[in-house]
C-alpha cells in the first residue's frame, strides 16, 4: 500500500527558509518519479518540482527551492529558500506508481511577517 506522509510545514518570515519532508512507504522510491505540488484554497494545484533522473522546477521557484531525496530512507525533501508570501500554500508530496498517482495529506506552509 503506497503511503506518503509530509511534515515540516509551519510559519516562516519572508526571506526565510524551510525544509519539507515526505516519508514514503509501500513502494521502492529508487524506482519512482517523485514530486512536490502546492495548493492555495480555492485555487488549482500547482506543480512545484520533480525528482527524476534530472530535477525539474516550476519557474516560480527555480533558483530558490531544491528537491532532493534519500532512497535509503525512502524520503523526499524540499528545501525552500528566500520564501515569499506567495509561496504560502499546502504542499503535497506525490508519486506515480503502477500507473496511478498517489498524494500525501499535505503540510501547510505560511510565509508572513
Amino acid at each position: 500500500q503506497v503511503q506518503l506522509v509530509e511534515s515540516g510545514g509551519g510559519l516562516v518570515q519572508p526571506g526565510g527558509s524551510l525544509t519539507l519532508s515526505c516519508a514514503a512507504s509501500g513502494f521502492a522510491t529508487n524506482e519512482a518519479v517523485m514530486r512536490w505540488s502546492r495548493q492555495v484554497p480555492g485555487k488549482g494545484r500547482e506543480w512545484v518540482a520533480t525528482s527524476d533522473s534530472d530535477n525539474m522546477y516550476a519557474d516560480s521557484v527555480k533558483g530558490r527551492f531544491v528537491i532532493w531525496r534519500d532512497d535509503r530512507k525512502s524520503m523526499l525533501y524540499l528545501t525552500m529558500n528566500r520564501l515569499r508570501p506567495e509561496d504560502t500554500a499546502i504542499y503535497y508530496c506525490g508519486t506515480t506508481y503502477g500507473g496511478s498517482d498517489f498524494w500525501g495529506q499535505g503540510t501547510q506552509v505560511t510565509v508572513s511577517s
